[in-house]
C-alpha cells in the first residue's frame, strides 16, 4: 500500500469517527429529526399523565416528542380539535361520544384515570346527601361531562328529577372561588379543584366519585382518525407513553406532583394532597376502556339527552395501541 493511499484511508476513517462522535447515534433520534405531537390537556389530575409524558419525552430515545398543550376549558379544546390545531387530547368521555355522533373523526384510544372527581359543598353546609341540594345552584364542567351523568344517576337513585337542581356550566378553575363567594352551592369536578376548597377551608367533601360510581371514568384520550391512519406508530408511542407515565405516577405520587405542578401552574402541595389524601382518590391504573365503561356512560348520556342513542363501541374505541405489558416510565423528577 502506497504512502498516499494510507494517508487517504487514515483521513477517511478520521472523518467518519468525528462524524459519529458528533451525531452520537447511540443516544437515540436526533432532536431535529424527531417527530413532535401536541396533546391537549386541562390542569386537572384526570389529565396528569399528559404533562408527565411531556416531561418524560424530553429525554426520550424514541422518535416522538410529545408536547402537552394546556387549555382551561373544553369548548376551546373542541375548537382546536375540529380545526386540527391538535390531533390528540384528553377530554370528557361523553363529550368525545357526542363529537363522534356529530361526525367529528375522533376515537377513544385510552383513559385518563379512574376516580379522581369530588362533590364539594360549603364547609358549613348542612347537606348530607344529594337530596339536600334540591333547589340549589350546582356547578358542573359541562352538560357533556361524566360528572353530570354521575349526578344524574345519583339523583335517580334518590328519586329526584334533574330539574330539581339548578345546574350551571363553569370552567373548573373558577369553581372554588365561586363556592367561597356564595355564587354556587356545590360543584362536582376533577381534582385538584375540589381539594383546593378543602385546603382553603371553604369547602368539604360531600361525595367522592368512587363512592357513587366505582372505577369512575371522567376523561379519555382521543385522537383524530387521520393520525391513526397516517401515523399509527405515533399513536402507539403516545398510548404507551401515557400508560407508562400512569404506572410511574402510581409508584411515585409525590414526584408526580412535583413534575405536574409547573405544567398545571398550581401549588405542588395541593397536588401532593390530591395524590395522597387518600391514596386511592385518583388512580392511573386499569386504563383500558372496557365495553362496560362505555355502555355505562352511554346509558346515562342517552337518559340525559346528550346522545340520541348508544354508539357502536367498535367504531368509537380503538384498543389496538394499548401495550400488553405496562412498566413504569423512566423518569428522574429531580431534573
Amino acid at each position: 500500500m502506497t504512502y498516499k493511499l494510507r494517508l487517504t484511508l487514515i483521513t477517511v476513517v478520521t472523518l467518519i469517527t468525528l462524524t459519529l462522535l458528533h451525531k452520537k447515534p447511540w443516544e437515540g433520534v436526533d432532536e431535529a429529526s424527531a417527530s413532535s405531537l401536541s396533546v391537549g390537556f386541562l390542569p386537572v389530575t384526570c389529565h396528569l399523565t399528559c404533562p408527565v409524558t411531556d416531561f418524560a419525552t424530553k429525554s426520550t430515545t424514541t422518535g416522538t416528542r410529545f408536547v402537552s398543550q394546556r387549555f382551561t376549558e373544553f369548548p376551546t379544546v373542541i375548537e382546536a380539535l375540529k380545526a386540527r390545531k391538535i390531533d390528540a387530547t384528553f377530554m370528557l368521555a361523553p363529550l368525545a361520544m357526542v363529537l363522534r355522533e356529530q361526525g367529528v373523526p375522533v376515537r377513544i384510544v385510552y383513559l385518563g384515570h379512574r376516580d379522581g372527581s369530588t362533590v364539594i359543598v360549603p364547609k358549613n353546609s348542612p347537606a348530607k346527601t344529594i337530596r339536600d341540594l334540591k333547589g340549589k345552584t350546582f356547578a358542573r364542567p359541562s352538560k357533556y361531562s361524566n360528572q353530570y351523568l354521575v349526578i344524574t344517576k345519583l339523583m335517580e337513585d334518590h328519586g329526584m328529577q334533574p330539574e330539581e337542581i339548578n345546574f350551571v356550566d363553569m370552567p373548573p378553575p373558577d369553581m372554588p372561588s365561586a363556592l367561597a363567594a356564595g355564587a354556587i352551592d356545590a360543584y362536582f369536578i376533577g381534582e385538584p379543584h375540589a381539594a383546593k376548597a378543602e385546603l382553603n377551608g371553604t369547602g368539604r367533601v360531600l361525595y367522592h366519585a368512587k363512592d357513587i360510581w366505582p372505577r369512575f371514568v371522567s376523561c379519555v384520550l382521543v385522537v383524530r382518525d387521520e393520525l391513526i391512519e397516517e401515523h399509527p406508530e405515533i399513536v402507539r408511542d403516545l398510548v404507551r407513553g401515557i400508560a407508562e407515565s400512569g404506572e410511574w405516577a402510581e409508584q411515585n405520587r409525590l414526584e408526580a406532583a412535583k413534575v405536574a405542578a409547573p405544567y398545571f401552574r398550581q401549588d405542588q402541595k395541593l397536588l401532593e394532597y390530591v395524590l395522597t389524601q387518600p391514596p386511592d382518590r385518583v388512580s392511573y391504573r386499569m386504563l383500558t376502556p372496557t365495553d362496560e365503561d362505555m355502555q355505562g356512560i352511554m346509558k346515562y348520556a342517552v337518559k340525559a339527552g346528550i346522545l340520541k342513542k348508544p354508539l357502536d363501541i367498535s367504531d368509537l374505541v380503538d384498543r389496538r395501541f394499548i401495550p400488553e405489558h405496562i412498566k413504569p416510565a423512566e423518569i428522574d423528577a429531580s431534573k
